[in-house]
């Protein structure tokens, strides 16, 4: 009976929780996530011609795993999540060194978003390319996150690339639209209407930084987010999940985009 318990409880919380009733972002939080991006997109700026402008070299023992070929994934700062009030910020960073090759190379995988469904599944799958104008890019694809329960979402993200030299780069990227998608890939899929949804995944903006030296090209992604806070009672469920999924994602994306710019030919 003990073995049967755990998994039937979890069963039913789990349930509780995708039935938890639709969450609506209020004006407060969304003020303080607007903030929170408006400074890190400043800072970020403001530190392209830095000499040490790279996150992983602010740390020898950071620097030393991504060198070493490792993924590296931590949060921003502190634990990685920021209550703000009904609603909790996820800022997470990952690098990875990928060498023997030139900056034109990752980036011209990284822009070529038409086949990336190829090559970050499951996480990332049905990527289009919207429209292309000089540095700006606007783009769709489905987002599909699993931890004990599946969520999918399709997002609509601008992309502007910002070159800072020959062998520096940077990309300031916004979901302008995210909807939570019911019934994935079944004749009764659909979009669930806004302030409908779970707040799961309510703001999403994602900046990469690309550098080549030492015979390679470092290439560091970081991810901010904003979801709503746990359902009363639920916090235990929810915290782990919501720790773990930042991490795994960026290391799954990381280590996928090294391979791929091995594997493609030039």
């Amino acid at each position: 009976m003990k073995r049967l318990f755990f998994p039937a409880m979890l069963a039913c919380v789990l349930g509780l929780a995708q039935e938890s009733g639709p969450a609506s972002l209020k004006p407060q939080p969304r003020a303080k996530y607007e903030a929170y991006i408006h400074a890190a997109e400043a800072l970020i700026q403001d530190q392209a011609s830095s000499a040490a402008w790279l996150w992983a070299e602010r740390s020898p023992a950071r620097w030393r795993l991504a060198r070493s070929g490792q993924v590296v994934v931590e949060p921003w700062s502190g634990a990685g999540e920021s209550d703000i009030g009904g609603a909790i910020i996820h800022d997470w960073i990952g690098a990875v060194f990928i060498p023997g090759v030139k900056l034109d190379r990752v980036v011209a995988f990284l822009q070529d978003y038409a086949i990336q469904q190829n090559y970050y599944r499951p996480e990332v799958v049905k990527t289009r390319l919207l429209s292309h104008d000089g540095n700006a890019w606007k783009i769709s694809y489905r987002l599909v996150q699993n931890k004990f329960v599946t969520v999918v979402f399709d997002v609509n993200q601008t992309v502007t690339w910002y070159p800072v030299s020959a062998t520096r780069m940077y990309t300031l990227g916004s979901a302008t639209r995210i909807a939570e998608v019911r019934d994935a890939d079944m004749p009764s899929e659909h979009e669930t209407k806004q302030g409908k949804d779970h707040g799961y995944l309510w703001r999403l903006n994602s900046y990469w930084r690309l550098e080549e030296k030492d015979g390679g090209v470092y290439v560091e992604s970081r991810s901010v987010s904003l979801s709503r806070t746990p359902p009363f009672g639920l916090g235990w469920l929810f915290d782990p999940i919501i720790s773990a999924l930042p991490r795994e994602s960026l290391t799954r994306q990381l280590a996928a985009t090294r391979s791929a710019v091995h594997s493609r030919p030039e």
